[in-house]
């Protein structure tokens, strides 16, 4: 194995490994990944090189049964590893594993109910078409499916709450809305869009069908989590003004906001349609100029079907505007409002608006903020659409860049860190097979067009989008979900590493931060492992023991020794960021000759530059990247290359780095150092 140009000295200890990421969780517990509705997945594997090179992963089972209209969830911290949570028309709900695809757990909560038995429709079979939410606290999964008991007579809309980890049903629940919410009527009410927990209350949106029949309203339900019988209810006062939009309710911590479509016979009395509603805890609204907001031709939107609310409400924060906290309005009508969040306003002009030149329809936008400004990206028709928010009083709107992608999917977005090196990510819908493609946040510069010829997808449908988490992507699609994930880099040691060394044998931790290019060595571990990490060390050791924390990944069979290597499989481990070597029983004399107490470990120097030797350069930029002098006392490689470590090679550092040799003797740091190498 090809060392490289700064490897640490405790790659001796290595041997014996309990691998342990300090990472936090990661979690996708709702639509869009927060209650801001903003779409924005951080995960810093997602650099523009390496999305570029995006695969989807063949290895990925991810079969289920039924049709997918949701955003798949991705949830770890329980017994079974990291899941992804997929729900289906045929009110299927599935945990998957989330590196194997295979099932761990699945429910089916109850028979979905046929188009036909409907007053009209065009989702068939319907079951769960919403997004599900899972709160963390009480590991709890929350979604609404539409069911029936008796082969169609009955339809009644069900709030279940799951087990995450099991799947079991939680006590109290479901909760029927049939008899638990005065007015609602479950055969009228559809629920495309995404519930929302927000202090303790689950919030379900209500539209109705496709062809808007009967007496629907626009809903919004709440249930409190720990009390399933405490139900409250609110609804628009005129028929119709249905929350048709993907990403459902949005929330700023303390209200929700949702947008409403067109209303019937109001005689031109506002009822509650064409508006942004805010409403409190419970859900309440009190009908105040401050809670809703509807443009001032709302009645002519109501007569020609051109809904408002197009798409769901999203949150935006313009740092120097004002207002500066806002609420994006995106409607079949093709204009974009912002209004103030703090003081909708009533009916009135909005803050700021632009027409887009087309009706958005049902999806989900995103919005983020780069050193270039705010965005926010829609889907117009067959393109996607970004514009930028200035910081002016009052903010203002222009056109930012314009992709053509054919379909529907609504977009979301991944940055590094949250504040650079973001894209834009959305399927083609309308094309077979189906591709994903990345846009540059700022630009629209293609990222990831879409992979080979075998990457394509099927079955995406309208409306849908997908999650990033752990350098992976997930979409779901019918009876399947995809994953997709980018070349993570090989771990590296770093530089800046001590460790803790005992002078008899005995158990100890050594933790060791990683990151970047290869140190320790990295390969794709194909279909039953995701890594191999192949450790080199100074000779073979009779004793000793490895176990991996469950949850970082799991081990793939016992390591395997072979010479001076010990490789260990494992699985599920994508962004692992700190090892903890726990040395068990250790017998090998080699460690036994290292001093007890915290020791700065020496320097290998490589040819870093690549030109086929390693010279003055080389030096420096090992100096540059550890911020520490180079010396002959804590060099580790055979310069010359002629096999050996010695005094040569000790000289030819000493030339390069500028500085006397140590004095002659025994030096417990570099004895036997001819044996660190492989």
């Amino acid at each position: 194995m090809k060392q490289p140009f700064w490897f640490l000295l405790i790659a001796p200890l290595l041997l014996i490994g309990n691998v342990r990421s300090t990472q936090a969780s990661v979690n996708v517990t709702q639509e869009h990944n927060n209650l801001s509705r903003d779409g924005v997945f951080v995960d810093s594997a997602f650099t523009p090189s390496a999305a570029a090179n995006l695969a989807r992963d063949f290895n990925f089972s991810g079969t289920i049964t039924g049709n997918v209209l949701a955003q798949p969830l991705y949830v770890e911290g329980g017994a079974n590893g990291p899941m992804v949570i997929a729900v289906t028309e045929s009110n299927n709900v599935y945990a998957l594993n989330a590196i194997t695809g295979t099932v761990i757990w699945q429910r089916n909560v109850g028979t979905a109910v046929a188009s036909s038995q409907l007053p009209c429709g065009n989702i068939n079979p319907l079951g769960i078409s919403d997004t599900p939410v899972v709160d963390l606290a009480s590991r709890s999964l929350f979604l609404d499916a539409m069911t029936t008991p008796d082969g169609g007579a009955t339809k009644q809309h069900l709030i279940f709450s799951l087990n995450v980890d099991t799947g079991a049903t939680n006590s109290g629940w479901p909760v029927n809305l049939n008899s638990a919410v005065p007015g609602f009527t479950s055969s009228v009410q559809n629920n495309r869009g995404a519930l929302a927990v927000v202090n303790g209350i689950v919030y379900t949106p209500y539209s109705g069908h496709f062809g808007d029949c009967g007496s629907y309203h626009g809903w919004v339900v709440g249930v409190q989590i720990n009390n399933p019988a405490a139900v409250l209810g609110w609804a628009t006062s005129a028929i119709g003004g249905g929350i048709w939009g993907h990403s459902g309710v949005a929330s700023d911590g303390t209200n929700m906001f949702v947008i409403t479509g067109n209303t019937f016979s109001t005689g031109g009395n506002w009822g509650g349609g064409e508006a942004i509603i805010r409403l409190q805890a419970g859900p309440i609204f009190n009908n105040n100029t401050s809670n809703y907001w509807a443009p001032t031709n709302w009645f002519s939107l109501d007569n020609g079907d051109t809904d408002v609310g197009g798409c769901s409400a999203i949150l935006i924060d313009v740092p120097g505007a004002t207002p500066s906290q806002l609420v994006l309005a995106l409607g079949k009508d093709g204009n974009a409002y912002l209004l103030n969040r703090n003081n909708l306003g009533g009916i009135t002009p909005p803050v700021a608006s632009v027409n887009t030149g087309g009706g958005i329809l049902g999806q989900a936008a995103v919005t983020y903020h780069t050193s270039q400004g705010t965005y926010f990206v829609c889907r117009q028709g067959s393109r996607l659409k970004a514009y930028r928010v200035s910081a002016a009083s009052p903010p203002t709107i222009v056109s930012a860049w314009t992709v053509s992608q054919s379909g529907q999917a609504s977009p979301f977005v991944t940055s590094t860190d949250g504040t650079s090196n973001f894209i834009v990510w959305a399927v083609a819908t309308s094309l077979s097979p189906q591709r994903l493609n990345g846009y540059d946040g700022d630009t629209g510069a293609i990222v990831y067009g879409g992979g080979g010829t075998n990457e394509g997808m099927t079955a995406n449908r309208k409306w849908n989008t997908g999650i990033a988490a752990r350098a992976r992507i997930y979409l779901a699609a019918d009876n399947r979900v995809y994953a997709f994930k980018v070349p993570v880099p090989a771990l590296q040691l770093s530089s800046a590493v001590s460790r803790k060394t005992h002078g008899t044998a005995g158990d100890f931790d050594v933790e060791l931060p990683l990151s970047g290019a290869p140190g320790i060595e990295c390969r794709s571990g194909g279909a039953t492992n995701d890594y191999q990490l192949v450790f080199t060390f100074s000779n073979n050791v009779e004793s000793g023991t490895a176990t991996i924390d469950s949850g970082v990944g799991t081990v793939s069979g016992p390591p395997v020794f072979a010479g001076n290597t010990m490789t260990v499989n494992l699985t599920g481990v994508d962004n692992v960021q700190t090892i903890t070597v726990r040395l068990s029983g250790v017998t090998d004399q080699f460690l036994q000759t290292l001093p007890d107490s915290f020791v700065s470990m020496g320097v290998l120097i490589g040819d870093t530059n690549a030109n086929g030797s390693v010279n003055a350069a080389d030096v420096a930029q090992t100096k540059a990247e550890l911020g520490q002098t180079v010396t002959s006392a804590n060099f580790r490689t055979d310069v010359n290359a002629n096999g050996v470590i010695n005094s040569a090679d000790a000289a030819l550092v000493k030339t390069h780095a500028g500085e006397s040799l140590p004095p002659a003797g025994p030096n417990p740091l570099r004895e036997n150092s001819a044996e660190l190498l492989p």
